[in-house]
């Protein structure tokens, strides 16, 4: 094996500890707070509306899984990984890890042989207005210090690095950045940073992997039933 594939393959197996430990564990613990109706912001004009939509009726179950699916199945997982982002690069990524203020990691461009200087971002619509200042001038800076050190920085070098997704995804405020600096998206990035062009693939398979260790099934119909009896008590102290 040599010493790239090598590589390689640690970051597949540390992402899948990363998901074992970090995102599957906090997905566990956030929804077994969802048995407290105090954790939701329910809106009392599309609750009933909701749970006839999804299960053909609004008794206090019906309305537990309108209000808990949305959150299991998207805003809970999705907030998590966003949240540990961070987390993933320091553990994942450490082999590649920046001196550099405002960069996540550095890396040699497997494709072009460039030193990149690089933020990681989520994914193809997780940045906002603010954010593309931010990062302009965080490349801004590279490119000075490395002037002023000697060292030539060329805006091709400085990298939005987007862990999914593809370029066709990216929101107009990537784009805006794609104007000055380079922006790699889901495939691309993952190609660049370890040469492998189906490293993507492989990455995301091998974390498909470890899906088989978490069946929750059992967790979420506890979770559905206790939010019902809440539900339940708060229609007798109305009543």
């Amino acid at each position: 094996m040599t010493e790239k594939a090598q590589n390689n393959d640690e970051i597949i197996e540390k992402a899948k500890d990363f998901f074992r430990e970090v995102i599957a564990k906090n997905h566990i613990k956030n929804t077994e707070k969802l048995k407290n109706i105090n954790n939701f912001n329910v809106n009392p004009f599309l609750n009933k509306y909701l749970a006839n939509y999804l299960t053909g009726n609004d008794d206090p179950e019906s309305i537990s899984k309108a209000l808990i699916y949305p959150r299991v199945l998207g805003t809970s997982i999705n907030t998590s990984f966003g949240s540990n982002l961070q987390k993933f690069i320091n553990t994942t990524l450490e082999g590649y890890g920046s001196t550099t203020t405002g960069m996540d990691i550095e890396f040699i461009d497997k494709i072009d042989g460039r030193k990149k200087y690089c933020q990681i971002k989520a994914g193809p619509q997780t940045i906002n207005y603010d954010d593309v200042t931010t990062i302009q001038n965080h490349f801004k800076s590279a490119i000075n210090l490395g002037r002023t050190n000697n060292i030539p920085i060329a805006n091709m070098d400085c990298v939005v690095g987007v862990f999914y997704g593809e370029d066709s995804e990216l929101s107009a405020f990537y784009r805006t950045l794609a104007e000055d600096y380079t922006v790699l998206a889901g495939k691309d990035f993952w190609h660049h940073l370890t040469g492998d062009e189906d490293f993507y693939q492989k990455l995301t398979d091998g974390i498909g992997d470890i899906a088989n260790e978490f069946d929750s099934t059992e967790l979420l119909d506890e979770t559905i039933k206790a939010l019902a009896e809440e539900l339940r008590n708060i229609e007798v102290i109305e009543e």
